[in-house]
């Protein structure tokens, strides 16, 4: 295995880089001995593993001070990012809710009020939590009567999460307080006396970043009680790794329990009985609807007894199936909505209408749908773009949702069941031209022969000779969909004559299951072949060329720009991989790394270990190879990719890079994955991604109009 040679020649070097020690730890795989020089490393509490965090951000920060385009950088990103931004308005027992940022608030605030004309009032505000944003609301659930709001809180990005309730009229907070929770809702009893909710057994004695989680069970806590009288609901001891979620249904009779498996689409469904609204029983029996684990099956509403799923089962673009549990047998199904051309996105029971909405070559479509599956109509939406969420419960009259995309800020619709007609709700003001810009998506051929869209955004007019700087990001993991979106700082990349380009990798989700197994496990490759091919794509059609272009990605996507700017370190002038899963032999055993085992495989498998180690980013960085500029971005809370897998590849790059292009490493302290990151933090660090582009890419941005 690579890692073992000497690193580049001091006389290579222009930035004097930290001095970190190589081990001698070597580890056996299935007979192959593989070294781990910086395993020491891995322990983010060690004192030397501070000494090097610190050192580090001592170097990064000088790099990035003296480049006097930073500030105006800033300056131009805070103006942009000051103005209004909602989320659609959702309803509970008449009234309306929803999420407001004025502009350069840390968090969104949440809103209530008694109808649309109504002034709103705050309800909570999540900028209260700290100080400096960094308690960020991760989840909430209302009551069926609207009083009560459970709302769960998260610190630094982490991904653990407590819960709290909050009596919606005084605007207080009950004594109640539920720990260790992690990727679980809470869904109430429609008596209000309570909710349903997920939490792993608390890591003890071991630092919680580190250890992994496994065992979670689902629990009932009842208002007013400790956490520790909490009713076990559903566990499975049998099945360490299993994990469930709960949701009682819209007519509170049953709990409709998601038992999953890491990140498997796949996953079972068993509910529980709960016989009485008003009374709820969590004791009875729970019932194993779908057992099989064969395909993935969310849960969209019921009719009594018969319950509606959007399924993959025997639809890889999926269709909705409706189940009478009183007659479970497949042979019993009944297909409501078949599988079409398009993708089924996600399914939403609406003023007792199916609300679906699609991805077509990776952008939103609308349709309406009636229980019986007969079609109704499009809804209209305003230009190529995504919708972000939609909003609505089985009887309302009105649904709202929200529509994005390159040059169109998110605004928020109205849809009207009674006439048909669509309204904007709320829309954003902000100083941006957008008609100055445009969005194309082209198709180009990776290196199977597979077709591949792409996104390309640029000012009007671009010409193409190859010399502008381009921004390529990229995912292509997990089923996920890259979609058209609106993104601040995105605008000043394009300000700055910039090219944003955002291919559709196989491993997403944009054209089904087929295209996300295409990318998974031993075809990994592919993803990589598909992002680099984009690249020569806009190389070979002279948008920009290898000393200008370059590539980013985060988690997954990270991953991604480890492993290709390993793999084709000549074609890119900057990389840019944030909390990227870079040793791709140890990921499973931190935390809940060993659910991304269902995606990538495992190096414990002798069948799988060998495509792994050939793309582990860590792995095959090349002693005195040129590396493109690199700027990697981490955390020292990120407890889902652990930190240590960015500060290995750095001190490993580190030690590679024979050329003079920069491998800088930054660090953020109180901060985790990304999820809930306060607006000041996202700012700062969009600044310095931006300045060390300008910097490293050789870029002139323009005056202002």
């Amino acid at each position: 295995m690579l890692l073992s040679g000497a690193g580049a020649t001091p006389a290579a070097q222009t930035i004097q880089y930290p001095a970190a020690r190589r081990g001698d730890v070597v580890d056996d795989y299935h007979g192959t001995k593989v070294p781990d020089p910086y395993r020491w490393l891995e322990d983010v509490d060690a004192p030397e593993t501070h000494a090097w965090i610190e050192a580090e951000n001592r170097v990064t920060d000088a790099y990035l001070a003296q480049i006097g385009e930073r500030d105006g950088i800033r300056r131009r990103l805070t103006a942009l990012w000051n103005y209004p931004r909602y989320g659609p308005p959702f309803k509970k027992a008449g009234r309306y809710f929803f999420f407001k940022n004025d502009g350069l608030q840390n968090q969104s605030v949440l809103y209530r009020q008694a109808s649309r004309a109504a002034e709103p009032e705050v309800l909570l505000d999540p900028n209260t939590f700290s100080q400096d944003g960094t308690v960020a609301l991760a989840t909430l659930a209302l009551s069926e009567d609207g009083r009560q709001l459970a709302y769960g809180t998260a610190a630094s990005g982490s991904d653990w999460v407590e819960f709290r309730v909050r009596d919606v009229e005084s605007g207080r907070d009950r004594p109640d307080h539920v720990k260790w929770v992690k990727f679980s809702d809470a869904s109430w009893t429609h008596d209000g006396a309570g909710f349903l909710y997920s939490r792993y057994p608390e890591p003890a004695g071991e630092n919680p970043l580190l250890a992994e989680n496994r065992f979670q069970k689902l629990y009932y806590h009842r208002l007013g009680t400790d956490q520790s009288q909490d009713v076990l609901v559903y566990e499975r001891p049998d099945h360490p790794d299993w994990g469930v979620a709960a949701e009682v249904t819209h007519d509170g009779r049953y709990a409709i329990l998601t038992v999953w498996l890491g990140t498997d689409r796949r996953n079972r469904v068993y509910y529980l009985d709960l016989r009485d609204a008003r009374r709820p029983r969590l004791t009875g029996d729970v019932v194993r609807l779908l057992d099989d684990f064969d395909a993935s099956y969310g849960f969209i509403g019921n009719d009594g007894p018969v319950f509606y799923f959007v399924t993959d089962l025997d639809a890889p673009r999926k269709r909705v199936v409706a189940i009478d549990t009183r007659h479970p047998e497949r042979a019993r199904w009944r297909e409501v909505i078949p599988q079409g051309e398009d993708v089924i996105e996600l399914v939403s029971i609406i003023h007792d209408s199916f609300v679906a909405s699609y991805l077509h070559d990776a952008h939103s479509r609308v349709r309406l749908f009636r229980l019986d599956g007969r079609f109704v109509k499009d809804v209209e939406l305003p230009t190529l773009g995504s919708i972000t969420q939609i909003t609505g419960e089985r009887k309302d009259d009105e649904m709202f949702f929200g529509f994005t995309s390159f040059l169109y800020p998110t605004t928020i619709f109205r849809y009207d069941f009674a006439t048909g007609d669509t309204s904007v709700f709320k829309a954003p003001s902000i100083d941006f031209d957008p008609t100055k810009y445009e969005t194309r998506q082209v198709f180009y051929t990776s290196k199977d022969g597979t077709r591949v869209p792409m996104f390309i955004t640029h000012r009007k007019g671009l010409q193409l000779d190859g010399s502008n700087p381009t921004y390529l990001r990229g995912y292509g993991g997990f089923n996920v969909s890259e979609t058209p979106a609106f993104a601040v700082s995105v605008v000043v990349w394009l300000e700055m004559g910039g090219v944003y380009a955002v291919p559709n990798l196989r491993g997403g989700g944009e054209y089904g299951e087929e295209w996300h197994q295409a990318g998974m496990h031993e075809k990994k490759q592919n993803v990589f072949d598909d992002f680099i091919a984009a690249a020569e794509y806009l190389i070979g059609q002279r948008y920009t060329s290898p000393a200008k272009l370059a590539i980013a990605g985060g988690s997954n996507g990270g991953l991604l720009v480890g492993a290709v700017m390993t793999q084709r370190p000549e074609l890119f002038g900057a990389a840019l991989p944030a909390v990227g899963v870079m040793d791709m032999l140890r990921f499973h055993r931190f935390t809940i790394g060993w659910a991304w085992v269902t995606e990538y495989g495992s190096a414990d498998s002798a069948q799988q270990f060998p495509y792994l180690s050939k793309y582990s980013p860590y792995h095959n960085l090349r002693p005195a190879t040129r590396y493109p500029a690199t700027l990697i971005t981490t955390a020292d809370h990120d407890d889902r990719v652990v930190p240590g897998h960015s500060f290995k590849f750095a001190a490993a790059l580190q030690a590679a890079q024979a050329g003079s292009a920069p491998v800088l490493i930054q660090i953020e302290t109180k901060a985790g994955h990304g999820a809930g990151k306060p607006t000041s933090k996202l700012i700062e660090e969009q600044a310095d991604r931006w300045a060390f582009l300008v910097k490293v890419l050789g870029i002139t941005a323009p005056a202002r109009e």
